[in-house]
C-alpha cells in the first residue's frame, strides 16, 4: 500500500518541486552582483550536472556491481543498469547545453576544451558506447556481464571530472555551493532554490527511470511472447 502511494506521488511530487525551482529562480530570487540574471542557471545547471554525474552513472555503476556479485545477480539489476545509463545520456546531453548557455557570456566561447567539459563529455561517448554494447550481443548473459564491466570502467571517468577543476588549471569554476572548508557560498533564498532544485531534479531521474525500467520490462514480455507464439506457429506446421 505504501508503496503503490509512493509511486502515484513520485510524478507529481517532482512536478511541484521543478514548478517551485523555477519560479523561485525566475521570479523570487535576486539577481547576482556581477553575474545579473545570469545567475538563474545556479537552479539548473549544478543540479542537472549532479543527476548525470552521481545520481544516473552512479546508479547504473552500482546495478552493474550487484549483476556482477554471485549473491545479488539478477536480470532486474542488468535492467536498471540499461535504463540508468540510458536515462544518464540525457542528463548528460543537459548538463553539457546549460553549461554552454553559461559559458558563452562568462568566457566568450559556447564550447572550450577545458579539463571538465572534456573529461564531461567523455563521459557521454562512454555512456552512448555502453549502449552501443548491449545491440551488439543477442546472448543475454553475456551481454549483461560485458555490459556490468564497461560501465564499472567507465564510472572511473567520474572522479577524473569531479576533481578535474582541482587537478588542472581550468576556465570552469570551482565549488559553485560550498567552499573547500565546507562553508556556503549561496545563501537565503537563493540557497533554498538551489536545494530544491537539487531535490526536484533527482525526483525527475527516478521517475524517469522508473518510467523506462516499466517499459524495458514490458519490451521483454512482449519479446518473448511473440517469441513463443512463432515457436507454437513452427511446431504446427511441423505437426501439418
Amino acid at each position: 500500500m505504501i508503496k503503490q502511494l509512493s509511486q502515484r506521488l513520485l510524478g507529481p511530487v517532482t512536478l511541484l518541486c521543478l514548478a517551485l525551482t523555477f519560479w523561485l529562480g525566475l521570479w523570487v530570487t535576486p539577481p547576482d552582483r556581477v553575474q545579473g540574471n545570469l545567475v538563474r542557471l545556479l537552479y539548473v545547471h549544478p543540479a542537472v550536472a549532479w543527476v548525470a554525474l552521481y545520481v544516473s552513472f552512479g546508479t547504473a555503476t552500482i546495478a552493474s556491481i550487484l549483476y556482477l556479485w554471485k549473491r545479488t545477480r539478477s536480470f532486474t539489476m542488468d535492467r536498471i543498469a540499461h535504463c540508468a545509463m540510458e536515462v544518464s545520456v540525457v542528463f548528460i546531453v543537459l548538463t553539457l547545453i546549460t553549461g554552454s548557455i553559461w559559458g558563452r557570456p562568462t568566457w566568450g566561447v559556447w564550447w572550450a576544451w577545458d579539463a571538465r567539459l572534456t573529461s564531461t563529455a567523455i563521459l557521454g561517448v562512454l555512456a552512448v558506447g555502453y549502449l552501443a554494447l548491449r545491440r551488439a550481443n543477442d546472448d543475454s548473459t553475456l551481454r549483461a556481464r560485458r555490459s556490468a564491466v564497461f560501465a564499472i570502467l567507465s564510472a572511473i571517468n567520474v572522479p577524473i571530472i569531479h576533481f578535474s577543476v582541482q587537478w588542472w588549471k581550468t576556465l570552469h569554476q570551482g565549488a559553485t555551493v560550498f567552499t573547500s572548508n565546507r562553508q556556503l557560498l549561496v545563501h537565503g533564498s537563493m540557497a533554498w532554490t538551489l536545494l530544491l532544485s537539487f531535490v526536484g531534479f533527482t525526483l525527475l531521474f527516478f521517475w524517469l527511470l522508473r518510467a523506462r525500467y516499466r517499459l524495458e520490462v514490458l519490451r521483454e514480455s512482449t519479446q518473448q511472447m511473440m517469441l513463443d507464439e512463432a515457436l507454437l506457429l513452427r511446431q504446427r506446421e511441423g505437426v501439418m
